[in-house]
């Protein structure tokens, strides 16, 4: 919490510091510095511009990845058998997972689980 209040008052005093700033008096730039904010603003556009579409091949791979169909296999120790359900990946968490049909299934603390590559899509 301190520190959420210290970035606030650091913010407003930057705030501050910056309006209270005299403006600059107007002067003729030189074609080199006009070239050279030019180049700059290129640069800085290709530097958004590759950080997009590395995010967004990022989050298609994410999501390409969470959809793809895996073979779960529970074991449970107490009943000496075996299921195996297809699942997308993204469904399954912790102590939960849900099939491609829409049914959830609860995992207890004795039951292991094998994930596999899906044999048929």
């Amino acid at each position: 919490m301190l520190t959420k209040i210290l970035v606030t008052l650091l913010v407003i005093a930057g705030a501050l510091f910056y309006i209270r700033k005299p403006a600059r008096a107007a002067k003729a730039e030189k074609t080199a510095d006009v070239g050279k904010q030019i180049l700059f603003r290129y640069v800085i556009y290709g530097l958004i511009a590759f950080s997009l579409l590395g995010s967004s091949g990022y989050w298609y791979w994410n999501w390409q990845d969470g959809n793809q169909i895996v073979d779960v296999t529970i074991v449970s120790p107490n009943i000496a058998s075996s299921e195996v359900y297809q699942v997308r990946k993204r469904d399954i968490t912790n102590n939960m997972l849900t099939t491609v049909d829409g049914i959830s299934i609860r995992l207890s603390n004795q039951e292991r689980v094998i994930i596999a590559k899906s044999k048929k899509q």
